[in-house]
C-alpha cells in the first residue's frame, strides 16, 4: 500500500543488482523479533502494535511487534528499527536485497528480512538505523522517515444524553 506523499517505485528488473537504487522508509516504531513456540496462541500483547507480523513454521512461531509489548522474559530480539522499500517491488526483479544488504554486511551490520505482498523489509538494531541510512544514502538509496498513513475521516457520532465522551 503506497502511503499518502509517496511516490510508487518498482524495483527495476532490467539493471543489475550492484546499481539498482531505492527508496526507503524508516518506520518510526522500535520493534522486536520475539520467539514462540511451534503451535504458539498469538499472545494480545503483540498485537497492540501499528506494525504486526506472524511467521509459524512446524518448528517456530515467530512475531514481528512493538519492542514496548514484549514482556521481558520473553525471548527477543529488540530494540529493532523497520526500513521498508517505497512502492510495489515487481516480483520478478532480481538482487533486490542483495542491493540493500551488502552494503550492510560490508558495513559489519546484522540485519533481518521479510517480505509482504507487495515490498521487502529490513530490520537493523536501534543503535545501527543511523549508520544503516548513511551507508544506503552514499550508495545511491535514499531513506525517509515513513508518513503514517491517514485514515479516511468518518462522520462523528452524536453525543446521547449523559454521555461522558
Amino acid at each position: 500500500m503506497t502511503e499518502e506523499n509517496e511516490t510508487p517505485e518498482v524495483a527495476p528488473v532490467d539493471q543489475p543488482w550492484n546499481e539498482q537504487t531505492f527508496s526507503l522508509a524508516e518506520f518510526p516504531e522500535k520493534l522486536a523479533i520475539v520467539k514462540l513456540g511451534p503451535g504458539a496462541e498469538i499472545p494480545r500483547w503483540a498485537e497492540s502494535s501499528s506494525f504486526f507480523s506472524v511467521t509459524a513454521t512446524a518448528t517456530d512461531t515467530s512475531l514481528i511487534c512493538a519492542g514496548r509489548s514484549v514482556p521481558s522474559k520473553t525471548p527477543s530480539i529488540q530494540p529493532l528499527k523497520a526500513f521498508r522499500i517505497i512502492g510495489e517491488v515487481d516480483p520478478s526483479a532480481i538482487g533486490v536485497l542483495a542491493a540493500l544488504l551488502v552494503p550492510l554486511a560490508e558495513a559489519g551490520v546484522p540485519a533481518y528480512t521479510f517480505s509482504t505482498f507487495e515490498t521487502d523489509w529490513i530490520l537493523v538494531r536501534v543503535v545501527d538505523a543511523e549508520k544503516v541510512a548513511e551507508e544506503w544514502r552514499r550508495r545511491g538509496h535514499s531513506v525517509t522517515a515513513a508518513v503514517p498513513a491517514k485514515t479516511p475521516r468518518t462522520k462523528a457520532e452524536p453525543r446521547k444524553k449523559g454521555s461522558t465522551r
